[in-house]
């Protein structure tokens, strides 16, 4: 009887792999990796374990979907679901249409970045911007990085390396991502003076430290609690007496405002302009959040500590590039010619569930499965982000209960595009508030077909 084959001298070889018609119109590079990449997962698991190699149709299908793999964008599109508007994972807050359109017109070819148009010379990234920004906060100058994170490092190192801060002890937060105000702090080569207690503060806590300090602290800092809040026995110190306490010792007074709210509608959050007006020199807030534009970090105050921060070397390292900068520059125009309501996240934050039931109920006469427990029922969604943590968004949602939350979530992430829910209490929740009104009918496909996988119709009589 002849000797058995040993299994490893079956295997294909790449050259062999490669050309079959199904691989022929993937980009050969990629096909080529996964090729080899996939016959050495092979060896080692047939040398390892034992066993017997796939045939040539397993290992080319295997090949196709690590190339399909390889392929997949680092960015695609989601339908966000959650009812949560400024959702960090998905990106926060949407784009305005005529923010959009601004990208794409500075992505398509070359764009007036640095160049001043009326003398032909390099001119300021900036100087559009800040103009717009001083208009709508009431600042004296403004400049702007790529997050909020880094236009805290930027003013903390830029106005306080080798000196100390004052800050509350309520406000020494953890920023998404285990960013820590300390260690914002420490990476900017200054220190922090901690006083008051965690949920106590008053402005005679920052006079002491300021009056005892040798040396005396260079500025005082605050920083907005982002996505949680202290409540009950609780007392912060008022902006105008810690920026009269600021003018007395010739220091100045910063805010982190975190969310960056320019409408004054929005109650539970003060607008920037009314927090320079009580007397802050420096505010640094997000672009993201609740101004509805593109991730930035701005920075606006007096024009005398704003110059500082734009001569210091590390604000090159934190520039923002020219699509941000055209986002940034749209978002703006929209509050200044009042069309506010053209800004995505807002028109998500404005929506009533008189408006939004509709829609659930269309989104499930498409999606056509009476036998499956599927309902619209109030829901409460969110602004997120750290933005208004304690304001409650009144929405409605479909709700669907009777099949394992998590199952139908995996599904319907692995629909194109993904679609994101909510868990909770069994269920899983589908919020329109967070959905684009032209993708109803899109994500009605993906739940019917992630129902159909999970919960096949039953078969007409």
């Amino acid at each position: 009887m002849p000797p058995s084959k040993p299994p490893l001298a079956s295997l294909p070889s790449v050259d062999r792999l490669l050309h079959h018609t199904e691989l022929a119109d993937l980009p050969r590079p990629l096909a080529l990796r996964a090729a080899r990449e996939q016959l050495e997962l092979i060896r080692a698991r047939v040398l390892q374990q034992g066993g017997q190699v796939p045939d040539e149709d397993a290992i080319v299908a295997a090949i196709q979907g690590q190339v399909a793999a390889d392929c997949e964008p680092a960015v695609s599109e989601v339908l966000n679901a959650t009812g949560v508007i400024l959702h960090t994972n998905l990106g926060r807050a949407p784009l305005a249409p005529a923010a959009q359109a601004a990208v794409a017109t500075a992505a398509r070819g070359y764009a007036t970045v640095e160049m001043d148009m009326a003398s032909g010379q390099r001119g300021d990234r900036l100087t559009v911007l800040q103009r717009r920004l001083c208009r709508l906060t009431g600042a004296e100058d403004a400049v702007v990085v790529n997050n909020n994170a880094a236009a805290v490092l930027l003013m903390l190192t830029a106005l306080a390396h080798g000196r100390s801060v004052v800050v509350s002890r309520g406000e020494l937060v953890e920023i998404g991502g285990s960013f820590r105000i300390p260690e914002v702090a420490e990476a900017g080569g200054a220190s922090l003076l901690e006083v008051g207690a965690t949920n106590r503060t008053r402005a005679a806590d920052y006079a002491r430290a300021v009056e005892r300090s040798d040396p005396p602290p260079v500025g005082l800092l605050k920083v907005h609690r982002s996505n949680f809040r202290i409540v009950g026995f609780t007392e912060d110190p008022d902006r105008g007496e810690l920026a009269q306490l600021a003018e007395q010792h010739g220091l100045w007074l910063a805010e982190d405002l975190g969310s960056g709210n320019l409408l004054p509608e929005i109650t539970d959050e003060p607008t920037v302009a009314q927090v320079l007006a009580s007397g802050v020199h420096l505010v640094s807030f997000s672009g993201d959040k609740l101004l509805g534009g593109p991730q930035a970090g701005i920075i606006v105050g007096r024009a005398a500590l704003v110059r500082r921060l734009r001569r210091h070397p590390l604000y090159r390292a934190l520039r923002l590039d020219k699509l941000v900068i055209a986002a940034l520059d749209a978002t703006l125009q929209l509050y200044e010619q009042d069309r506010v309501g053209e800004l995505t996240a807002v028109a998500m934050m404005r929506a009533q569930p008189a408006q939004l039931e509709p829609r659930c109920h269309a989104i499930l006469a498409r999606v056509a499965r009476p036998d499956l427990d599927l309902r619209v029922e109030p829901v409460d969604g969110r602004a997120g982000a750290g933005a208004l943590p304690e304001l409650p968004l009144r929405s409605v949602a479909i709700v669907v209960r009777g099949l394992p939350p998590h199952e139908l979530a995996a599904a319907l992430r692995r629909a194109r595009p993904a679609v994101i829910g909510r868990q909770a209490h069994d269920a899983l929740l589908l919020d329109p508030r967070t959905l684009l009104p032209d993708r109803d009918a899109v994500l009605a496909d993906a739940l019917r077909h992630a129902l159909h996988t999970l919960a096949p119709s039953p078969e007409a009589p």
